[in-house]
């Protein structure tokens, strides 16, 4: 189950497997997930000793000051999994940990109190990430929203100019580019995002 999926209980996750597990990302990663979706996170280059099998559970958590972002399941490699986060259309790498998200909390991860895992993947206790599963609670109800990208072109025609978007749009990407959203129906509400966070694209709200 994922978190756009119907929900039959208060969390996510049924316990219905053995093994849990705490994976810590480093700060780049985090900031790759939260920048362009992804239905799993893909590790390489872990420790042999940890290895999670597919179905365990994983809490994901991030540093300074330690936070949970999101839960998953472990995934066998080359079922869903990709290697780079900011090329979905990379191949997945051999040996990979590969979790499905059965929930995300990027944009707003919730404290988690004492220390921080031993290593980018550590075995945790069942009792523990069902605790941190129900300090996630349930999924925020999903709403439609307009999201756009505005960008002047130089061009000789219309097809031309819908090219160079798309191949300015592939090579830059959302490191670069300013996205604009707004709830369906309420454009006067419209956000920019930079970098995956609210930005201000007023300079006179700066003065």
């Amino acid at each position: 189950m994922t978190d756009t999926e119907p929900r039959t209980s208060g969390t996510t996750d049924a316990d219905t497997t053995p093994g849990a597990w705490a994976v810590l990302l480093p700060a780049e990663r985090y900031q790759a997930e939260r920048l362009v979706h992804h239905d799993v996170l893909e590790l390489t280059g872990l420790p042999g000793a940890a290895r999670p099998r597919p179905g365990d559970r994983v809490a994901v958590l991030v540093e300074e000051p330690l936070r949970l972002v999101a839960l998953g399941r472990v995934t066998r490699p080359g079922a869903e999994g990709r290697e780079d986060p900011d090329d979905p259309q990379s191949d997945p790498a051999a040996g990979a940990l590969v979790v499905t998200y059965t929930r995300r909390a990027l944009d707003e991860p919730v404290p988690v109190d004492g220390p921080a895992p031993d290593g980018p993947v550590a075995a945790l206790d069942p009792a523990r990430w069902r605790a941190l599963a129900d300090r996630l609670g349930p999924p925020p109800a999903r709403r439609t929203w307009l999201v756009s990208l505005d960008l002047p072109i130089e061009a000789a025609t219309r097809a031309e100019a819908v090219r160079i978007f798309w191949s300015y749009v592939q090579e830059l990407g959302p490191r670069e580019l300013p996205a604009f959203v707004s709830p369906a129906g309420d454009e006067l509400a419209m956000q920019a995002f930079v970098l995956g966070v609210e930005a201000n694209q007023d300079p006179e709200e700066d003065d």
